[in-house]
């Protein structure tokens, strides 16, 4: 059976990634975080002065984003896919408030979302993948066979936000994630390249009252749905 992509965009904090790693997981696709791209390249502006330090102009596609390169590799122990930058694992930094304060305005750069969109386009050709982000349906596969976009309330996504970094011994305040996540919001959707919004032929998932569970099992019901839509027209062409 040929293989798709499933492209899930959506608001921060909504719980795309773990809809997309488990329902990855499930049917035996790869998984691609791209926040994470974003996310790592970012890093990578803290740690070289280029956001708030010294270099403020130096950050530009010439000399700078040749020299970022993000992978995926699975954790052998965890079974899930982690982050590395330039050859390191930056799985637990890049989740950092510092990070997520300061993502939406480098994922604006132009050159940047040129770069890394490219890089999107090269994993996930040939199909067989579950992409998630803030562009994979309208701007990275506007093609894809399934796109789903996901939502909840902001205060809903601070507390699991909240409880996300808990969990990996990170401080934080539900204010300042309610307020980061707000700024984001505002941000994502009012940039000039590729702002958020949603595929005209996306799914809408509002998982504001729903569980993991429930959230995946809808999800896998909209996968099983296009498959066998896909294996019958499949099956009606080949009878011609």
């Amino acid at each position: 059976m040929e293989k798709i992509i499933v492209a899930i965009d959506g608001f921060s904090s909504c719980g795309k990634s773990t809809m997309a790693k488990d329902l990855a997981r499930e049917i035996k696709y790869a998984y691609i975080d791209t926040g994470a791209m974003y996310r790592a390249v970012t890093l990578y502006a803290l740690r070289n002065g280029f956001i708030n330090g010294d270099k403020p102009d130096a950050f530009n596609p010439e000399k700078v984003i040749n020299d970022i390169n993000v992978s995926f590799h699975v954790n052998p122990s965890t079974g899930f896919t982690e982050t590395y930058l330039n050859g390191a694992n930056v799985e637990r930094e890049i989740r950092s408030m510092e990070v997520a304060n300061h993502v939406s305005s480098i994922a604006a750069l132009p050159f940047v979302r040129a770069s890394l969109v490219g890089k999107q386009r090269l994993m996930g050709a040939g199909g067989g993948v579950v992409m998630d982000g803030r562009d994979i349906g309208t701007v990275v596969f506007p093609d894809a066979g399934l796109k789903v976009f996901v939502t909840a309330t902001p205060e809903v996504r601070a507390q699991r936000r909240l409880d996300e970094l808990k969990a990996k011994g990170v401080s934080a305040s539900f204010e300042e994630i309610l307020e980061n996540i707000k700024s984001r919001d505002y941000q994502d959707m009012t940039r000039s390249v590729a702002p958020l919004r949603k595929a005209d032929d996306a799914l809408v998932l509002d998982n504001t009252d729903m569980s993991v569970p429930e959230q995946n099992a809808w999800l896998l019901e909209q996968y099983d749905r296009v498959m066998g839509c896909a294996t019958k027209k499949t099956s009606s062409f080949s009878m011609v």
